[in-house]
């Protein structure tokens, strides 16, 4: 009877795309099989910049963005207000947050979220350094911009017990629904805050 598994080199090629996040096995093969077909340079330039990016990129050290350096670029930029702080799960959260342009303050990437079952606690995250830059920097507000998920809601209401007795002004941000969204197809979460959110027509 004939094998059915592929040889040594694609099945690791498939087992490692398979350790990526959001990649199932369908995936991994797809993705796989396009890289032996394509050109070797094109391969090429993808191994160089995964490689490049490993080994120039790292973590700013006062807010643990991704940088070049040991500051981000947001981090020393004199332009932004220094007293308010937004806390984000990862970088990508940064960039769709200025993306937005309404926020002109500096951040903090707490590099995760809590998850009991997947054994992420506080010590996981970057939250004792968050708490260490409050005086220093004489951070007046911090704004919860965690993912409005389970793990994000879990870790915002951490993060509030913890920083509200500080006397500071902590704030989460809206979530509801989205623009052209029906309601009949919200879940209670969503909709649940879209009530809880609600503001004067006349605002």
């Amino acid at each position: 009877m004939a094998s059915t598994t592929y040889t040594a080199p694609v099945q690791a090629l498939i087992d490692e795309f398979g350790r990526l996040p959001g990649i199932g096995p369908k995936s991994a093969q797809r993705i796989a099989f396009h890289l032996l077909k394509v050109p070797e340079d094109d391969v090429t330039r993808l191994a160089h910049a995964i490689t490049d990016a490993k080994a120039r990129v790292r973590f700013c050290e006062r807010c643990f963005n991704v940088a070049d350096d040991t500051l981000c670029p947001i981090c020393t930029d004199d332009g932004r207000d220094s007293h308010v702080l937004c806390v984000v799960e990862e970088s990508r959260d940064v960039v769709a947050i200025e993306k937005t342009g309404e926020f002109r303050g500096r951040y903090h990437v707490l590099l995760g979220a809590m998850s009991p079952l997947e054994g992420i606690g506080p010590e996981q995250l970057k939250i004792r350094e968050l708490v260490a830059r409050l005086d220093p920097e004489g951070i007046t507000e911090v704004i919860l911009c965690t993912n409005p998920n389970t793990e994000g809601e879990v870790t915002a209401m951490y993060l509030g017990r913890l920083l509200k007795p500080l006397g500071l002004n902590v704030t989460r941000i809206a979530s509801g629904l989205p623009v052209g969204g029906d309601l009949e197809y919200a879940d209670e979460l969503t909709l649940g805050r879209a009530l809880e959110g609600r503001r004067s027509v006349d605002e």
